[in-house]
């Protein structure tokens, strides 16, 4: 982990296109951004872990993070799976609680991190940002719920399915680009991908080796490229 030291402009990019600081004036930007130091992450990192808690939010502004729980026997279940523009952490001001979960960057990552103190005094002081993040915090809360029905009640190649189409949206092309490379990707390994649907990642390749022989994707080093989202939708349940 680094923790950048920029100026106001630097600061206040972490924020901007945060989804709870849509309306805000120049001046409230600058004031959240001044409270809130940047710190970058690289793949893999642990952001959060039930051995060393904290209780701090964070905004994030760049990257993908994994929410994730282990179990007695040793298996990680991911929670969430948590986007750009959004809140994440341990903010018992915001009724948000870690629960014992890990966060972790799946890619590299650009966040900015807020003290309880400050939380109460900027974000919650503000109604129109606390009414966003309570509606954030509700919407995560039904996607855990259907997380974990989906791990009872779904088949591996079902969660497979559904884990690439939860991440195409932040993964689409923002270029045109040649014809061949214009689908949405998937910048994974196959271990990071059984990580997140809950299954072991010789069974995870098995599923996405049939769903390339079947032309749903292209897999790469490190990518998948899906070809028919539609259909891909369809194997997921």
């Amino acid at each position: 982990m680094r923790e950048n030291h920029h100026d106001d402009a630097d600061r206040t990019w972490c924020l901007s296109e945060v989804d709870i600081f849509c309306d805000l004036s120049e001046p409230e930007m600058a004031a959240i951004a001044e409270a809130a130091p940047m710190r970058t992450y690289t793949a893999g990192e642990i952001l959060y872990s039930p051995p060393q808690p904290s209780e701090v939010l964070f905004i994030l502004k760049r990257g993908r993070i994994r929410i994730f729980r282990v179990s007695a026997e040793g298996r990680a279940l991911t929670t969430a799976i948590i986007n750009p523009g959004t809140i994440f952490g341990e903010m018992v001001l915001l009724g948000q609680r870690m629960y014992g979960n890990y966060a972790e960057a799946l890619d590299d990552v650009t966040v900015c991190v807020m003290s309880r103190d400050d939380v109460h005094r900027l974000l919650l002081s503000d109604p129109r940002i606390a009414a966003r993040i309570t509606a954030i915090l509700g919407r995560r809360l039904g996607d855990l719920e259907q997380r974990l029905s989906d791990t009872v009640f779904k088949s591996v190649a079902q969660r497979v399915a559904c884990t690439l189409i939860t991440l195409i949206p932040a993964q689409a092309p923002s270029r045109t680009l040649r014809p061949l490379a214009s689908h949405p990707q998937v910048t994974l390994t196959h271990e990071q991908v059984a990580a997140l649907a809950g299954a072991s990642r010789e069974t995870v390749t098995k599923v996405l080796r049939e769903l390339a022989d079947r032309g749903l994707l292209r897999l790469g080093r490190g990518r998948i490229t899906v070809l028919d989202p539609d259909r891909l939708r369809d194997e997921s349940g």
